[in-house]
């Protein structure tokens, strides 16, 4: 292999790497994008020694067509993965290979090595791809190291890190981003590692992602217009993003924007390092819970604190080998969210810290001034 001409970055979660090389810039500097803000992304030269999985992932459409008539030929499983259809053959040696015909990927992994490989015919596709497959693989080896993964946002400041529960639009994402607004350091809008340390605390650490912001709340926390000019001015937003929400954008439509069937709300999708470079945000790589809120919205009331009995649940553990629209097809991460000892160690230090429940209404600014002084004081 000819080193000169590829790139690599490796990728710093806890104690744990990831190297990335690939054929091409697009690849490597989409992931440093991607993970720097939260997982500590940097450059290293394509010759060094890896401490920890290494990723291929190349532009490469010969090598794309040989992994395919491989898969088809040989017994296999069919899955959706990333809303594509997918073909999953396991070999006698350990390795599971994986093809998606539309979009043209080939993704394995040879377990006894833990190698990991992409293959496939577009820039922007396998650079999406490998940002799947890093995270996931990082994933596998916290949940290893006794991390679990709960569906919470976090915000920390000091260090101290106010974790916030809830289903969709019950206001996890408002909460962190609202705390965002005054000062606080945006550690995760929907999901975090938590793992308990010798001092009797729990650790807190982002699960790296794009996040969703409805056009309604992007323009309540004061973000669409320079959203809009970026754009405007070329700046791309994540390429998942609907075309349909980008042309709300682009014409100054504010209003709530929801899929045809009306059930799910389309959302401007914000790249990690946005949140910095566009709206001004502070990032945290780390934290220590400290405080559990449940909020709740109610667009009628003003912030005030509620009544509700709320305690935490398995709905508020990630778990299962399957989610969203990704299933674990190459055996990264086979706990799931974590082992069981591991999550009622982490119930059990949720139980001890303080937990608060808050209504939060119509005005950003009112709620992000009364969860800031209730959470000072």
């Amino acid at each position: 292999m000819n080193t000169d001409t590829l790139t690599a970055i490796r990728l710093h979660a806890a104690n744990h790497n990831l190297t990335l090389i690939s054929n091409t810039p697009t690849v490597t500097g989409y992931n440093r994008r991607y993970f720097g803000s939260w997982w500590k992304a940097f450059e290293v030269p394509a010759s060094s020694t890896c401490t920890g999985p290494l990723l291929v992932a190349d532009i490469n459409e010969d090598e794309y067509a040989g992994l395919r008539a491989l898969v088809e030929m040989c017994p296999h499983d069919k899955t959706s993965y990333a809303r594509a259809e997918t073909l999953v053959a396991h070999d006698t040696t350990g390795t599971i290979t994986a093809v998606s015909p539309t979009p043209q990927l080939a993704y394995q992994h040879h377990t006894t090595t833990g190698h990991l490989s992409i293959r496939g015919t577009r820039d922007e596709q396998v650079a999406l791809a490998s940002a799947r497959i890093a995270r996931d693989a990082l994933r596998g080896l916290l949940l290893a190291d006794g991390w679990t993964l709960l569906h919470a946002s976090a915000a920390v400041l000091d260090g101290q890190t106010v974790l916030t529960f809830g289903s969709k639009g019950e206001g996890k994402t408002t909460t962190a981003l609202a705390l965002a607004t005054r000062g606080w350091q945006l550690l995760a809008n929907d999901r975090i590692f938590v793992r308990p340390n010798p001092h009797g605390t729990l650790d807190v650490l982002p699960w790296p992602s794009a996040a969703a912001i409805g056009l309604g709340l992007l323009d309540a926390l004061g973000w669409f217009d320079t959203a809009r000019t970026r754009v405007q001015g070329g700046e791309s937003l994540h390429p998942t993003q609907h075309p349909d929400v980008t042309r709300a954008l682009l014409e100054g439509r504010r209003t709530p924007l929801w899929e045809r069937d009306g059930r799910r709300e389309m959302k401007v999708q914000v790249f990690p390092d946005q949140f910095a470079s566009w709206f001004g945000l502070d990032l945290a790589t780390e934290g220590r819970a400290a405080t559990v809120l449940f909020p709740e919205i109610d667009l009628a009331a003003s912030p005030a604190a509620s009544d509700q009995c709320r305690s935490l649940g398995e709905e508020d553990f990630m778990h299962g080998a399957t989610e969203d629209r990704y299933p674990d097809i190459l055996g990264l991460a086979p706990t799931g969210s974590g082992n069981d000892h591991a999550r009622y160690a982490v119930a059990a230090h949720l139980a001890e810290l303080p937990h608060h429940s808050f209504r939060l209404g119509h005005d950003l600014s009112a709620n992000a001034d009364f969860l800031a002084q209730h959470l000072r004081s």
